[in-house]
């Protein structure tokens, strides 16, 4: 069994309030302290990773995030998760060698660019074509972005969630959906749903499981919480006696 097929294991049979949660590392040492808690798997959150390189969401070269996911998973044992935001405009076949020479087992994919969704069809002959570069050998988690992009009906989201997994997506992870309409996302997708949620904020993992979510991820949840705490130390330590 392959590490993309250990990890994709983990998706599968999950019981209702029992999603399999990834939190996100941003860098080595992060990525060995969530190995350390018992994580069985991580996902790389593009906008965290962005922040330790001192770039801004969205702009971090595509040789800096790969040269990054690869120090994060030759620093763990577990199966880590890479988001390239929207490729960075490699050819799949080559996005799908740059993801693997990093050692990544899975990759997260937005469906919009600069804001603007992308053609819902085009997208996903797309990914078909990185889904077939990658033969089984990423797990391919498809990002909605319908909901961040001002479009709230949720059948939007299911329409291109179809045309996803029909083209080989192994997940769809329909970004900000609000929590209301997740029952009706979970009933009208196949396979695995990935649902965002806020470090200490709003439902816990396990709400979001009974509500459909398959697995649960932080985006940079986690390294904001960590630069806050830095923040904070730092504040103490300028204080005088």
């Amino acid at each position: 069994m392959t590490r993309a097929d250990t990890f994709r294991a983990l998706h599968r049979g999950r019981l209702p309030g029992d999603p399999l949660v990834l939190p996100g590392p941003w860098d080595a040492a992060s990525a060995r302290a969530l190995a350390d808690a018992g994580f069985p798997a991580l996902a790389t959150p593009s906008a965290g990773v962005a922040a330790s390189l001192g770039h801004a969401d969205g702009e971090t070269p595509a040789e800096e995030m790969f040269a990054a996911v690869g120090r994060i998973t030759r620093a763990v044992d577990v199966p880590v998760s890479a988001d390239v935001e929207d490729g960075y405009g490699l050819p799949p076949g080559e996005l799908v060698e740059r993801l693997l020479e990093a050692g990544a087992v899975g990759c997260n994919l937005e469906d919009s660019r600069g804001g603007v969704l992308k053609d819902a069809r085009a997208h996903a002959d797309w990914l078909a074509e990185v889904c077939a570069a990658a033969a089984g050998r990423l797990f391919v988690n498809a990002r909605i972005d319908t909901f961040l992009r001002g479009e709230p009906d949720p059948a939007r989201a299911i329409e291109r969630a179809a045309l996803y997994v029909a083209a080989g997506a192994d997940c769809v992870y329909p970004i900000g959906a609000p929590t209301a309409v997740l029952p009706l996302l979970r009933a009208g997708t196949e396979g695995p749903v990935n649902v965002f949620a806020r470090v200490g904020e709003g439902p816990s993992p396990a709400e979001l499981g009974e509500l459909g979510a398959t697995r649960v991820t932080f985006g940079p949840g986690v390294q904001q919480r960590a630069t806050a705490a830095v923040t904070e130390i730092a504040a103490r330590l300028r204080e005088r006696p």
